[in-house]
Order: C-alpha cells, then sequence, then structure tokens
C-alpha cells in the first residue's frame, strides 16, 4: 500500500474498476481490489463508495454517459450502428449496464444517465410521426437484442458489414420515414 495522494481518487478508482470490468467481469470487481491496484488503503474507496454496488452504479453511469457520447449526432442506422459499437468495445460495461445487478431506483445519477441515453434515440425518431416512443422502443429492443445475440455468440459474424445489414432490415421493418 502506498501512501500516494490522488487528486482525484474516486476517477482513478473508476478508472481502474473499469479496467477489470473488461478484463474480468463483473464478480471480479471490489473496494478493496480497486483501492490496491490503485495504491491507496483499503479503506479509502469508502469516502466515495458506500459499497460494491455504488461502485457498479458510478461504472453503470460511466457507461451510459459514454454510450450518449458515441451515439450523439448519429440519425437512424448510425445511431443503432454506434449502439452496437459500444456493446462490442464495452461488453462487459454494456452486461453491467443492463444486467439488473444494480436497483436502478437508489442511484439519480445513472437514472438520469440511462434517460439521457433513450431520450437521444427518442429524439432521433421525432422525425417519424406518430408514437415516437413506441418507435424508439422498437428500435433499441431490436439493436439491445442484436447486441446480446452477438455477445452471447449466437451469430458467427460480427463484423461491420454484418451490423449494417441487420439494422437495414430494422430500418425497413420501422417503415417509411415521415415529414416531421
Amino acid at each position: 500500500m502506498s501512501t500516494y495522494h490522488h487528486r482525484d481518487l474516486r476517477a482513478a478508482l473508476l478508472r481502474e474498476a473499469g479496467k477489470r470490468l473488461e478484463k474480468q467481469g463483473i464478480t471480479a470487481l471490489s473496494l478493496r481490489e480497486a483501492a490496491r491496484r490503485v495504491g491507496v488503503s483499503h479503506n479509502a474507496p469508502y469516502r466515495h463508495f458506500a459499497n460494491r454496488e455504488a461502485l457498479l452504479a458510478a461504472l453503470a453511469a460511466q457507461g451510459f454517459e459514454m454510450l450518449g457520447q458515441a451515439m450523439r449526432g448519429q440519425t437512424g442506422r448510425g445511431m443503432g450502428e454506434a449502439y452496437v459499437r459500444f456493446a462490442l468495445q464495452y461488453p462487459q460495461r454494456f452486461r453491467l449496464m443492463f444486467g439488473g445487478q444494480i436497483t436502478l431506483e437508489k442511484y439519480p445519477r445513472l437514472r438520469a444517465a440511462a434517460a439521457s441515453a433513450f431520450d437521444q434515440l427518442q429524439a432521433a425518431f421525432s422525425a417519424y410521426g406518430g408514437d415516437v416512443r413506441s418507435a424508439a422502443a422498437a428500435a433499441w429492443s431490436l439493436v439491445h437484442g442484436l447486441c446480446h445475440l452477438i455477445l452471447d455468440g449466437h451469430f458467427a459474424q460480427r463484423d461491420e458489414e454484418f451490423v449494417k445489414r441487420v439494422l437495414g432490415v430494422v430500418r425497413f421493418a420501422l417503415g417509411p420515414q415521415r415529414s416531421a
């Protein structure tokens, strides 16, 4: 253990926990291990995270913010492609974000970050007219399901062209875009 003082211990803990999450999965995460890897006492993380679930919630919120950033400025199929790319680049974080290990209601930042990502998706469907929320939910469900099917090994293909073809079918299934 080091006596080194971190300027931003919270960020350092999240960075280390994020690396470990992607390498070893959710079950490998602990506050004690994050502290050890950052080089601080095993009690230091508790200044920033009440417990392991709070660390997981912060990682998930960070994931939704990263996803939102990846989708920002995209429309239609580009947004779907960004979503799939995110899931493939950060598979463990993606599973954490949607896996149900965290009580969403307990963490306002997580709830807000998740809602913001869906709001972006919903805004992309505003030109479709009609029930925008349902159209966005349908597209999200299809793209999200595609991510899980790829991550779980149900498709041998993981390449960008395969994703584009599948998302083209999704766009067709949702019907033609109408003027606002």
